[in-house]
């Protein structure tokens, strides 16, 4: 629950923060505010008491809901939110930014570059560092008191003889959390603070000369307002290219030509492969987008009909003696429920590799895999394919055999897939080998899964 998974830490913080309503609150607002947070009713007792028994009825399970409900329907102070905010990040895996790596990246950044709106500058301070640390002096000396407000308005902006680094020494950066670094990072560039495309791209390019050694990276991953969203993500998916066309729902061949090479138009004309040619967007391909496209193209005028009618032609390109993907997949959509609409569409049977020739036709130089058992593709280009296997992807004979060759190629085929930008996730047959067991297994991987993308459930 909290960074390192322990969820007392997060509970006695909670329970410290949610202390505070008994004072805030009379009883009846109190009832109306159990009720904003999520938090079982209690009527006895005092306000503290009924908080105390209320809170103690929270399971562990939804601490950071009520973390996430606290942050954003209570009036907190900066340090409340910064604890708050920081428990909820942790829970995204935010890579690690060693310190000496910050210190590299301040030094790097043009204070003139980056002060363009000095307002929208402080501002965007106040969102992530508690800088209003002494407001009593701010009353007897406005602008001139001794709070990190007046300082950084003193020695970066109006007589500006501290460096970027002094700045981020002042407000926090250094020791801060790897969550509020990012989020930091991203709005130090964002277009809502400078306002000048050309100088989000030049604070970025001397961002990320500085992220070499890390495993992330500043990416234009969309746009905001009509400037570029810059985005952290991890660099080994920065080089992924959009998909073109994705060709899944077929255990066999398809029979496919080029009706304009020069376009890269392809057409099914044998087989039922289903292609999917519209563009895909940052967002990668959602469940949202799939439907859209399958109503559009199959002229159902009913929203209901089409998800129907999609799953069923989905669930259908599943093979028969393969009882592990059709409980993979049922269980996909049984765990996510109907947040499955804004997630990630778990494409069947996906074509990676097509080839007019057959293996033994084409020799050595022919491709080690042809199709994934299942595709998805996520926010800002992570390509996660999952593959269920049996035991005729390492015997032979019926499963009598150890097969080391088959064995070999498969672990190839991996190696294959993961320089390509893919990241292959293998199951055992016998971990899906029910649909009770599938459920559990999936109800415990798939919040994991897209915590590690960034994609929130």
């Amino acid at each position: 629950m909290t960074k390192d998974g322990d969820p007392t830490a997060l509970r006695r913080m909670l329970g410290d923060i949610t202390a505070s309503l008994g004072d805030r609150n009379t009883h009846k607002t109190l009832t109306e505010t159990f009720t904003v947070l999520g938090m079982p009713p209690t009527d006895e007792g005092s306000k503290r008491e009924r908080v105390e028994r209320s809170f103690a009825q929270v399971p562990d399970s939804d601490l950071l809901q009520l973390a996430e409900r606290f942050l954003h329907t209570q009036d907190v102070d900066a340090s409340t939110r910064n604890q708050l905010q920081d428990a909820l990040w942790a829970e995204a895996s935010p890579p690690e930014i060693p310190m000496r790596t910050r210190r590299e990246v301040a030094r790097a950044i043009d204070s003139t570059v980056l002060v363009q709106h000095p307002p929208r500058f402080m501002k965007m301070l106040d969102r992530f560092w508690i800088i209003n640390d002494d407001p009593f002096s701010e009353l007897l000396s406005p602008g001139q008191g001794r709070s990190l407000r007046s300082r950084i308005e003193r020695h970066f902006i109006r007589n500006p003889d501290w460096s970027t680094e002094e700045l981020f020494d002042a407000v926090g950066a250094f020791e801060a959390s790897d969550g509020r670094f990012a989020r930091f990072i991203e709005a130090v560039v964002a277009g809502d603070v400078l306002l000048d495309e050309s100088a989000q791209r030049l604070l970025a390019e001397m961002i990320n000369e500085n992220l070499r050694t890390t495993a992330i990276e500043l990416r234009e991953t969309g746009t905001d307002g009509g400037y570029p969203r810059l985005t952290l993500v991890l660099r080994q998916l920065a080089h992924t290219r959009s998909p073109k066309n994705v060709i899944f729902a077929s255990p066999t061949k398809p029979d496919i030509r080029f009706r304009s090479a020069v376009d890269n138009d392809i057409e099914i004309v044998g087989g039922d492969a289903l292609v999917y040619d519209r563009t895909v967007s940052d967002d990668g391909i959602r469940w949202r987008d799939l439907q859209s496209w399958w109503q559009e193209t199959r002229q159902i005028p009913d929203e209901t009909e089409a998800k129907n009618t999609l799953y069923a032609r989905l669930r259908s390109s599943l093979p028969d003696n393969s009882p592990g993907q059709q409980n993979l997949f049922a269980s996909y959509h049984r765990v996510l429920g109907a947040a499955v609409y804004d997630m990630p569409a778990l494409l069947p049977e996906v074509w990676l590799h097509w080839d007019p020739k057959t293996v033994k036709q084409r020799g050595p130089q022919a491709l080690l895999r042809f199709r994934m058992d299942f595709l998805l593709l996520l926010p800002h280009g992570p390509r996660i394919v999952l593959e269920v296997d049996g035991s005729q992807h390492y015997t032979r004979d019926h499963g009598r055999t150890p097969d080391t060759a088959k064995y070999a190629d498969m672990v190839a085929g991996d190696r294959d897939l993961k320089l390509s930008g893919y990241e292959v996730y293998r199951f055992g047959h016998d971990e899906l080998r029910d649909e009770t067991s599938a459920h559990t297994l999936l109800s415990r991987l798939l919040p994991e899964l897209f915590q590690r993308y960034g994609v929130s459930i």
